[in-house]
């Protein structure tokens, strides 16, 4: 067991090492707007299995967060491979697929996949093909459906929130604490946007009122 699981971390670094000048989009820019992805298909998923409000977008975050230089702040990737400590965000779903195919013909089984990492050697069963694996909806539909019998097991969010991650109490403590303070975040970012939309149309309900008063005095 030992000597498997260091022979598929030294497979591991080896492909991490030869793929790194296959990362156009590593170090460069990326645009929010695929970010957004995960985050509307999170929030539906979360309406549909009637889960808590915004978990499952902080979720998301923990799992295949990326930073964005110009925005200052983390947007979850749809196109997310990590296998053991490093994770690749590829430009686009056709790459990211092959990228997949090619670590399991060297033999890596331990791979997280889409915008909530789902893990493809123990959710073997979660998807119909990689392509479907990196599909929003349905990586996202899946995490939901996981998260929701995690809490049927464990009656608690917060105890489903760390076994999503682990079942080990250790690990399992310090993604729950991580995951808890995104999920605030996501929450006052939530309560944010809803403001601004509320002002903007009261803004622009002025304004159409306005132009309507000068063209009755007109």
């Amino acid at each position: 067991m030992v000597q498997t699981r260091l022979m598929e971390i030294a497979v591991a670094c080896a492909f991490a090492l030869a793929l790194l000048a296959s990362r156009p989009t590593a170090a460069g820019g990326f645009s929010p707007a695929v970010g957004d992805i995960c985050r509307a298909e999170a929030r539906a998923a979360e309406k549909s299995l009637q889960l808590p409000k915004m978990i499952l977008s902080a979720i998301s975050l923990a799992e295949s967060g990326r930073w964005h230089k110009t925005e200052k702040d983390s947007f979850p990737w749809p196109w997310t491979v990590t296998s053991g400590p490093k994770s690749y965000y590829f430009a686009d779903k056709q790459s990211a697929v092959a990228t997949v195919r090619r670590m399991q013909r060297d033999g890596i089984r331990n791979i997280d996949v889409g915008c909530m990492q789902i893990n493809l050697h123990y959710h073997p069963e979660a998807f119909a093909s990689l392509e479907d694996a990196f599909d929003p909806t349905a990586n996202a539909t899946y995490a939901a459906d996981f998260l929701k019998r995690l809490f049927k097991d464990s009656r608690s969010w917060h105890r489903a929130i760390g076994r999503y991650h682990s079942s080990t109490p250790e690990r399992a403590a310090g993604y729950r604490d991580k995951v808890n303070d995104l999920w605030r975040e996501e929450r006052i970012r939530a309560a944010t946007l809803r403001r601004e939309a509320v002002k903007t149309a009261y803004r622009e309900r002025q304004a159409a009122q306005r132009v309507a008063r000068e063209a009755n005095d007109s």
